[in-house]
């Protein structure tokens, strides 16, 4: 929401500047997110008068010129190449050390074609004012000469940004605004002047709704004999322009005036483009409409159109039809104020992706009690500016103003709000905000019809306060007992950090993605089953069933970029059908290892990498990696590539990560080139320790050698080697303190189908050495647990 100083004025009379205005602001909240004064890029620049114009010696195109900057010095040489320079003419002037706002040049003085140029006469498009380029700019004969141009422009008045929060609808037009700042004590509000229309006939277009749940109030006047080839008011145009908004034509300029002065929309029809009765209705399924940003739109049975008899001319409480829009031609009119439910314009905006002005407004909630007067306003401003009579007001439907009280008690603005603050000031404070207060046991507040947000006495305690000041409230420090400050941060929290020192530790950044995905990125991974009612967009409308899409979404940009070699990891939220789920998720993709004189060339990631990053996060986090188990990916063939990825499990069920590459189809879904390995730790699987017991005893190394011994086994090429090794290192829990796979062999010598798997196992000795005979038996236990899972010992 933007307002210039002059036109804040307009509503809020006293002695304020523009930095009152922004302290004030921010201290109410509503937070100023910027300040702009035109004026300051039109530093340098002056209103000043050409005494000659004379032919450029060295160029047939350019012009001497000698200028009078009104300063009482000696009138200025420019060069200037515009065709209407001439001596007599008032204009702007360039002096040297301004910079040029269209293209941020600086001037300075320079010789051009070897005559000396001092500055620069200026066009409309160079000072950002206009279009026109054809000529310097004229300004009238009487123009003040040595004036600073802003000045004479009335350039000289600051733009405020502000950011409106979407429960403050009421502060969506520059009244609504004043109305707070004087509450505040900056100024005091001006009455509200609504006209008196004299009318004359009855309306020439008859005028309904036909959906009073979508559209409780539709009401409207016909206007003839108008004029819009007038041009728009000076003063209204250059508010308008100010706060970013291109004058169009004095009708369209009308509307958008009181939208931003009053934050009522408007809409304003040319009466020839129309065919029988204006009816607000329900759109047809597969009904469409080119809106005036030209873009064709197709409607669904639940959106709320503008029609007639030919069909639909607006996409009710958004944007305007391109057809039915008013030109130099228009000279009548039909001016419609209506009242939309505000639910309905927030579900058409975000099926139909269209964001204006208007929508902002209606989807906020537009005072219901102000349909009258808002018509009237506009009327008055169309017979003053482009004439025409008015007829008698058509009102189709009641809008919801229903009077809405709550009882207050004004002791909760110190226990509730933290201030205590009298009871007279805050019924002052209550009533300059439009409040009605009657004072009783407790007090009766009635809510004004342009304060949607308020409902209970808690709306109210922060009316009251943010008005006296948030920065009232007494700093106090939290209560906490006597010494040593006990942890605050829970089981959980620990873990993910944890964990997130790990995963940085071996090369992986952290990404920070959204919860929220698109219907489209979440079906491979099953559909998300919590979709929201009122996203910020289609494409953040699922609740995220796996942290896998934004990492790969992430990855896609990274190698737009030129990232060779992508590691992330992020700690987040999955959220499923029972709960939501705290999740690590690692992607990797690119080359593992660059290109080298030593290395060769660049090796891509493997699943075996994302399998040593699952193994060495969940042995950060605590979980028994030794006792994990490889078994097949749960979801193999949708995600994740089909013998290239795998679970880790306590156990046929508990799975507590997957881990492998991912499906081609899903990596090129997500434009992420080559090979992609990922994982997925489940945080809240990992088993948690147990209840502390007595103190454990510190740790005692060995005093025997450990012994080793080397095992090879025929095996079923389709025997897992994480398998044959569990098997192994339990043969003797009780000898066999670690066994690995360190060797592999297919080939001449192993029988087809089958593998060659070498183990080495550790064997340590308590309190005497292992005799052979022991040996031996731990052998037999070893090579007959390999039997079980189907390898022999290999001959």
């Amino acid at each position: 929401m933007k307002l210039t100083l002059s036109w804040l004025r307009e509503h809020l009379d006293g002695d304020y500047a523009v930095a009152d205005v922004v302290a004030t602001l921010n201290r109410i909240g509503h937070e100023v997110e910027g300040v702009e004064n035109p004026a300051e890029k039109l530093a340098g620049f002056r209103v000043a008068r050409v005494l000659t114009a004379e032919k450029h010696p060295q160029a047939d195109k350019l012009q001497v010129l000698t200028v009078d900057t009104g300063d009482g010095s000696a009138p200025l040489t420019v060069v200037c190449g515009a065709p209407n320079a001439r001596a007599g003419l008032v204009g702007v002037l360039g002096l040297p050390g301004a910079v040029v706002p269209a293209n941020g040049m600086e001037l300075k003085v320079a010789a051009v074609r070897g005559v000396t140029s001092n500055g620069m006469m200026c066009s409309t498009r160079e000072l950002e004012l206009g279009d026109d380029h054809d000529g310097i700019i004229e300004l009238p004969a009487d123009a003040p000469v040595g004036t600073a141009f802003a000045d004479y422009a009335g350039a000289n008045d600051p733009v405020v940004d502000i950011s409106i929060t979407p429960n403050r609808q009421d502060c969506m037009g520059v009244r609504g605004i004043a109305r707070d700042l004087a509450a505040a004590g900056l100024g005091t509000l001006k009455p509200l002047a609504v006209p008196a229309i004299e009318e004359q006939g009855p309306i020439a277009t008859e005028i309904r709704t036909d959906a009073p749940d979508a559209c409780p109030a539709f009401y409207g006047r016909t206007i003839a004999g108008v004029d819009n080839k007038v041009a728009t008011p000076e003063w209204m145009r250059r508010r308008l322009e100010a706060i970013g908004q291109r004058s169009i034509s004095a009708l369209v300029d009308i509307s958008n005036y009181v939208m931003f002065d009053l934050g009522r929309p408007s809409h304003i029809y040319d009466r020839a483009k129309l065919n029988g009765a204006l009816v607000a209705r329900r759109a047809k399924e597969g009904e469409t409409v080119t809106a005036l940003n030209g873009k064709d739109y197709t409607l669904s049975g639940d959106m709320t159109v503008i029609a007639d008899d030919s069909g639909v001319h607006d996409i009710a409480g958004i944007m305007g039809g391109e057809h039915s829009g008013c030109s130099e031609t228009t000279t009548d009119v039909l001016v419609e104020i209506a009242y939309f439910t505000p639910e309905r314009i927030a579900l058409t905006g975000q099926a139909l992706a269209l964001t204006s002005d208007a929508r902002a407004r209606f989807e906020r909630g537009v005072d219901p009690a102000f349909l009258d007067d808002a018509t009237a306003i506009v009327t008055q401003l169309i017979l003053d500016i482009c004439g025409g009579t008015p007829s008698t007001m058509t009102r189709a439907g009641t809008p919801p103003a229903e009077a809405k009280t709550v009882d207050y008690d004004p002791a909760l603005s110190a226990t509730l709000g933290g201030i205590a603050i009298a009871p007279a000031e805050q019924r002052a404070i209550l009533e300059s905000l439009g409040f009605g207060v009657t004072e009783g046991s407790p007090w009766r507040i009635a809510v004004p019809s342009w304060r949607r947000d308020v409902d209970a006495a808690p709306d109210i305690v922060e009316e009251v306060t943010r008005i006296n000041g948030f920065d009232a409230i007494a700093s106090a420090p939290l209560p906490r007992t006597d010494g040593v400050a006990k942890p605050t941060a829970t089981a959980e929290q620990l873990l993910e950090r944890r964990l997130r020192r790990a995963a940085a530790a071996a090369g992986f950044h952290e990404a920070v993605t959204w919860s929220f995905i698109g219907e489209s990125e979440a079906a491979p991974f099953g559909g998300g089953p919590w979709l929201l009612a009122n996203p910020i967009s289609e494409d953040l409308k699922v609740m995220r069933p796996s942290l896998l899409p934004g990492l790969l979404a992430a990855a896609a940009r990274n190698q737009n970029r030129g990232a060779d070699s992508i590691r992330l990891f992020e700690i987040g939220r999955r959220y499923l059908a029972d709960a939501e789920h705290p999740t690590l998720a690692i992607l990797m993709a690119g080359d593992r290892r660059a290109r080298g004189w030593q290395a060769g060339k660049a090796a891509p990631f493997d699943a075996f990498d994302a399998k040593a990053a699952a193994l060495a996060l969940l042995e950060a986090a605590g979980a028994p990696a030794d006792r994990l188990q490889v078994m097949e990916a749960a979801s193999e063939g949708t995600i994740w590539h089909p013998g290239q990825s795998a679970t880790l499990r306590l156990g046929p069920k508990a799975v507590l990560a997957e881990f492998g590459a991912l499906h081609p189809s899903l990596a090129k879904q997500f434009d992420v080139g080559g090979p992609v390995m990922a994982v997925q730790i489940f945080l809240d699987a990992i088993p948690g320790k147990r209840a502390s017991g007595p103190a454990r005893v510190a740790f005692t190394p060995p005093a025997l050698q450990s012994v080793r011994r080397d095992f090879a086994f025929l095996a079923p090429e389709s025997l897992a080697a994480g398998d044959l090794v569990r098997a192994v290192k339990g043969a003797d829990k009780a000898a066999i303190v670690d066994a690995r796979l360190f060797d592999r062999f297919a080939g001449q010598g192993v029988p087809e189908g089958q593998v060659s798997l070498a183990v080495e196992i550790e064997l340590q000795p308590v309190e005497k050495s292992f005799t052979d005979a022991e040996l031996k038996a731990i052998a037999d236990k070893v090579v007959a647990a390999a039997a079980k899972v189907g390898a022999m010992l290999r001959g």
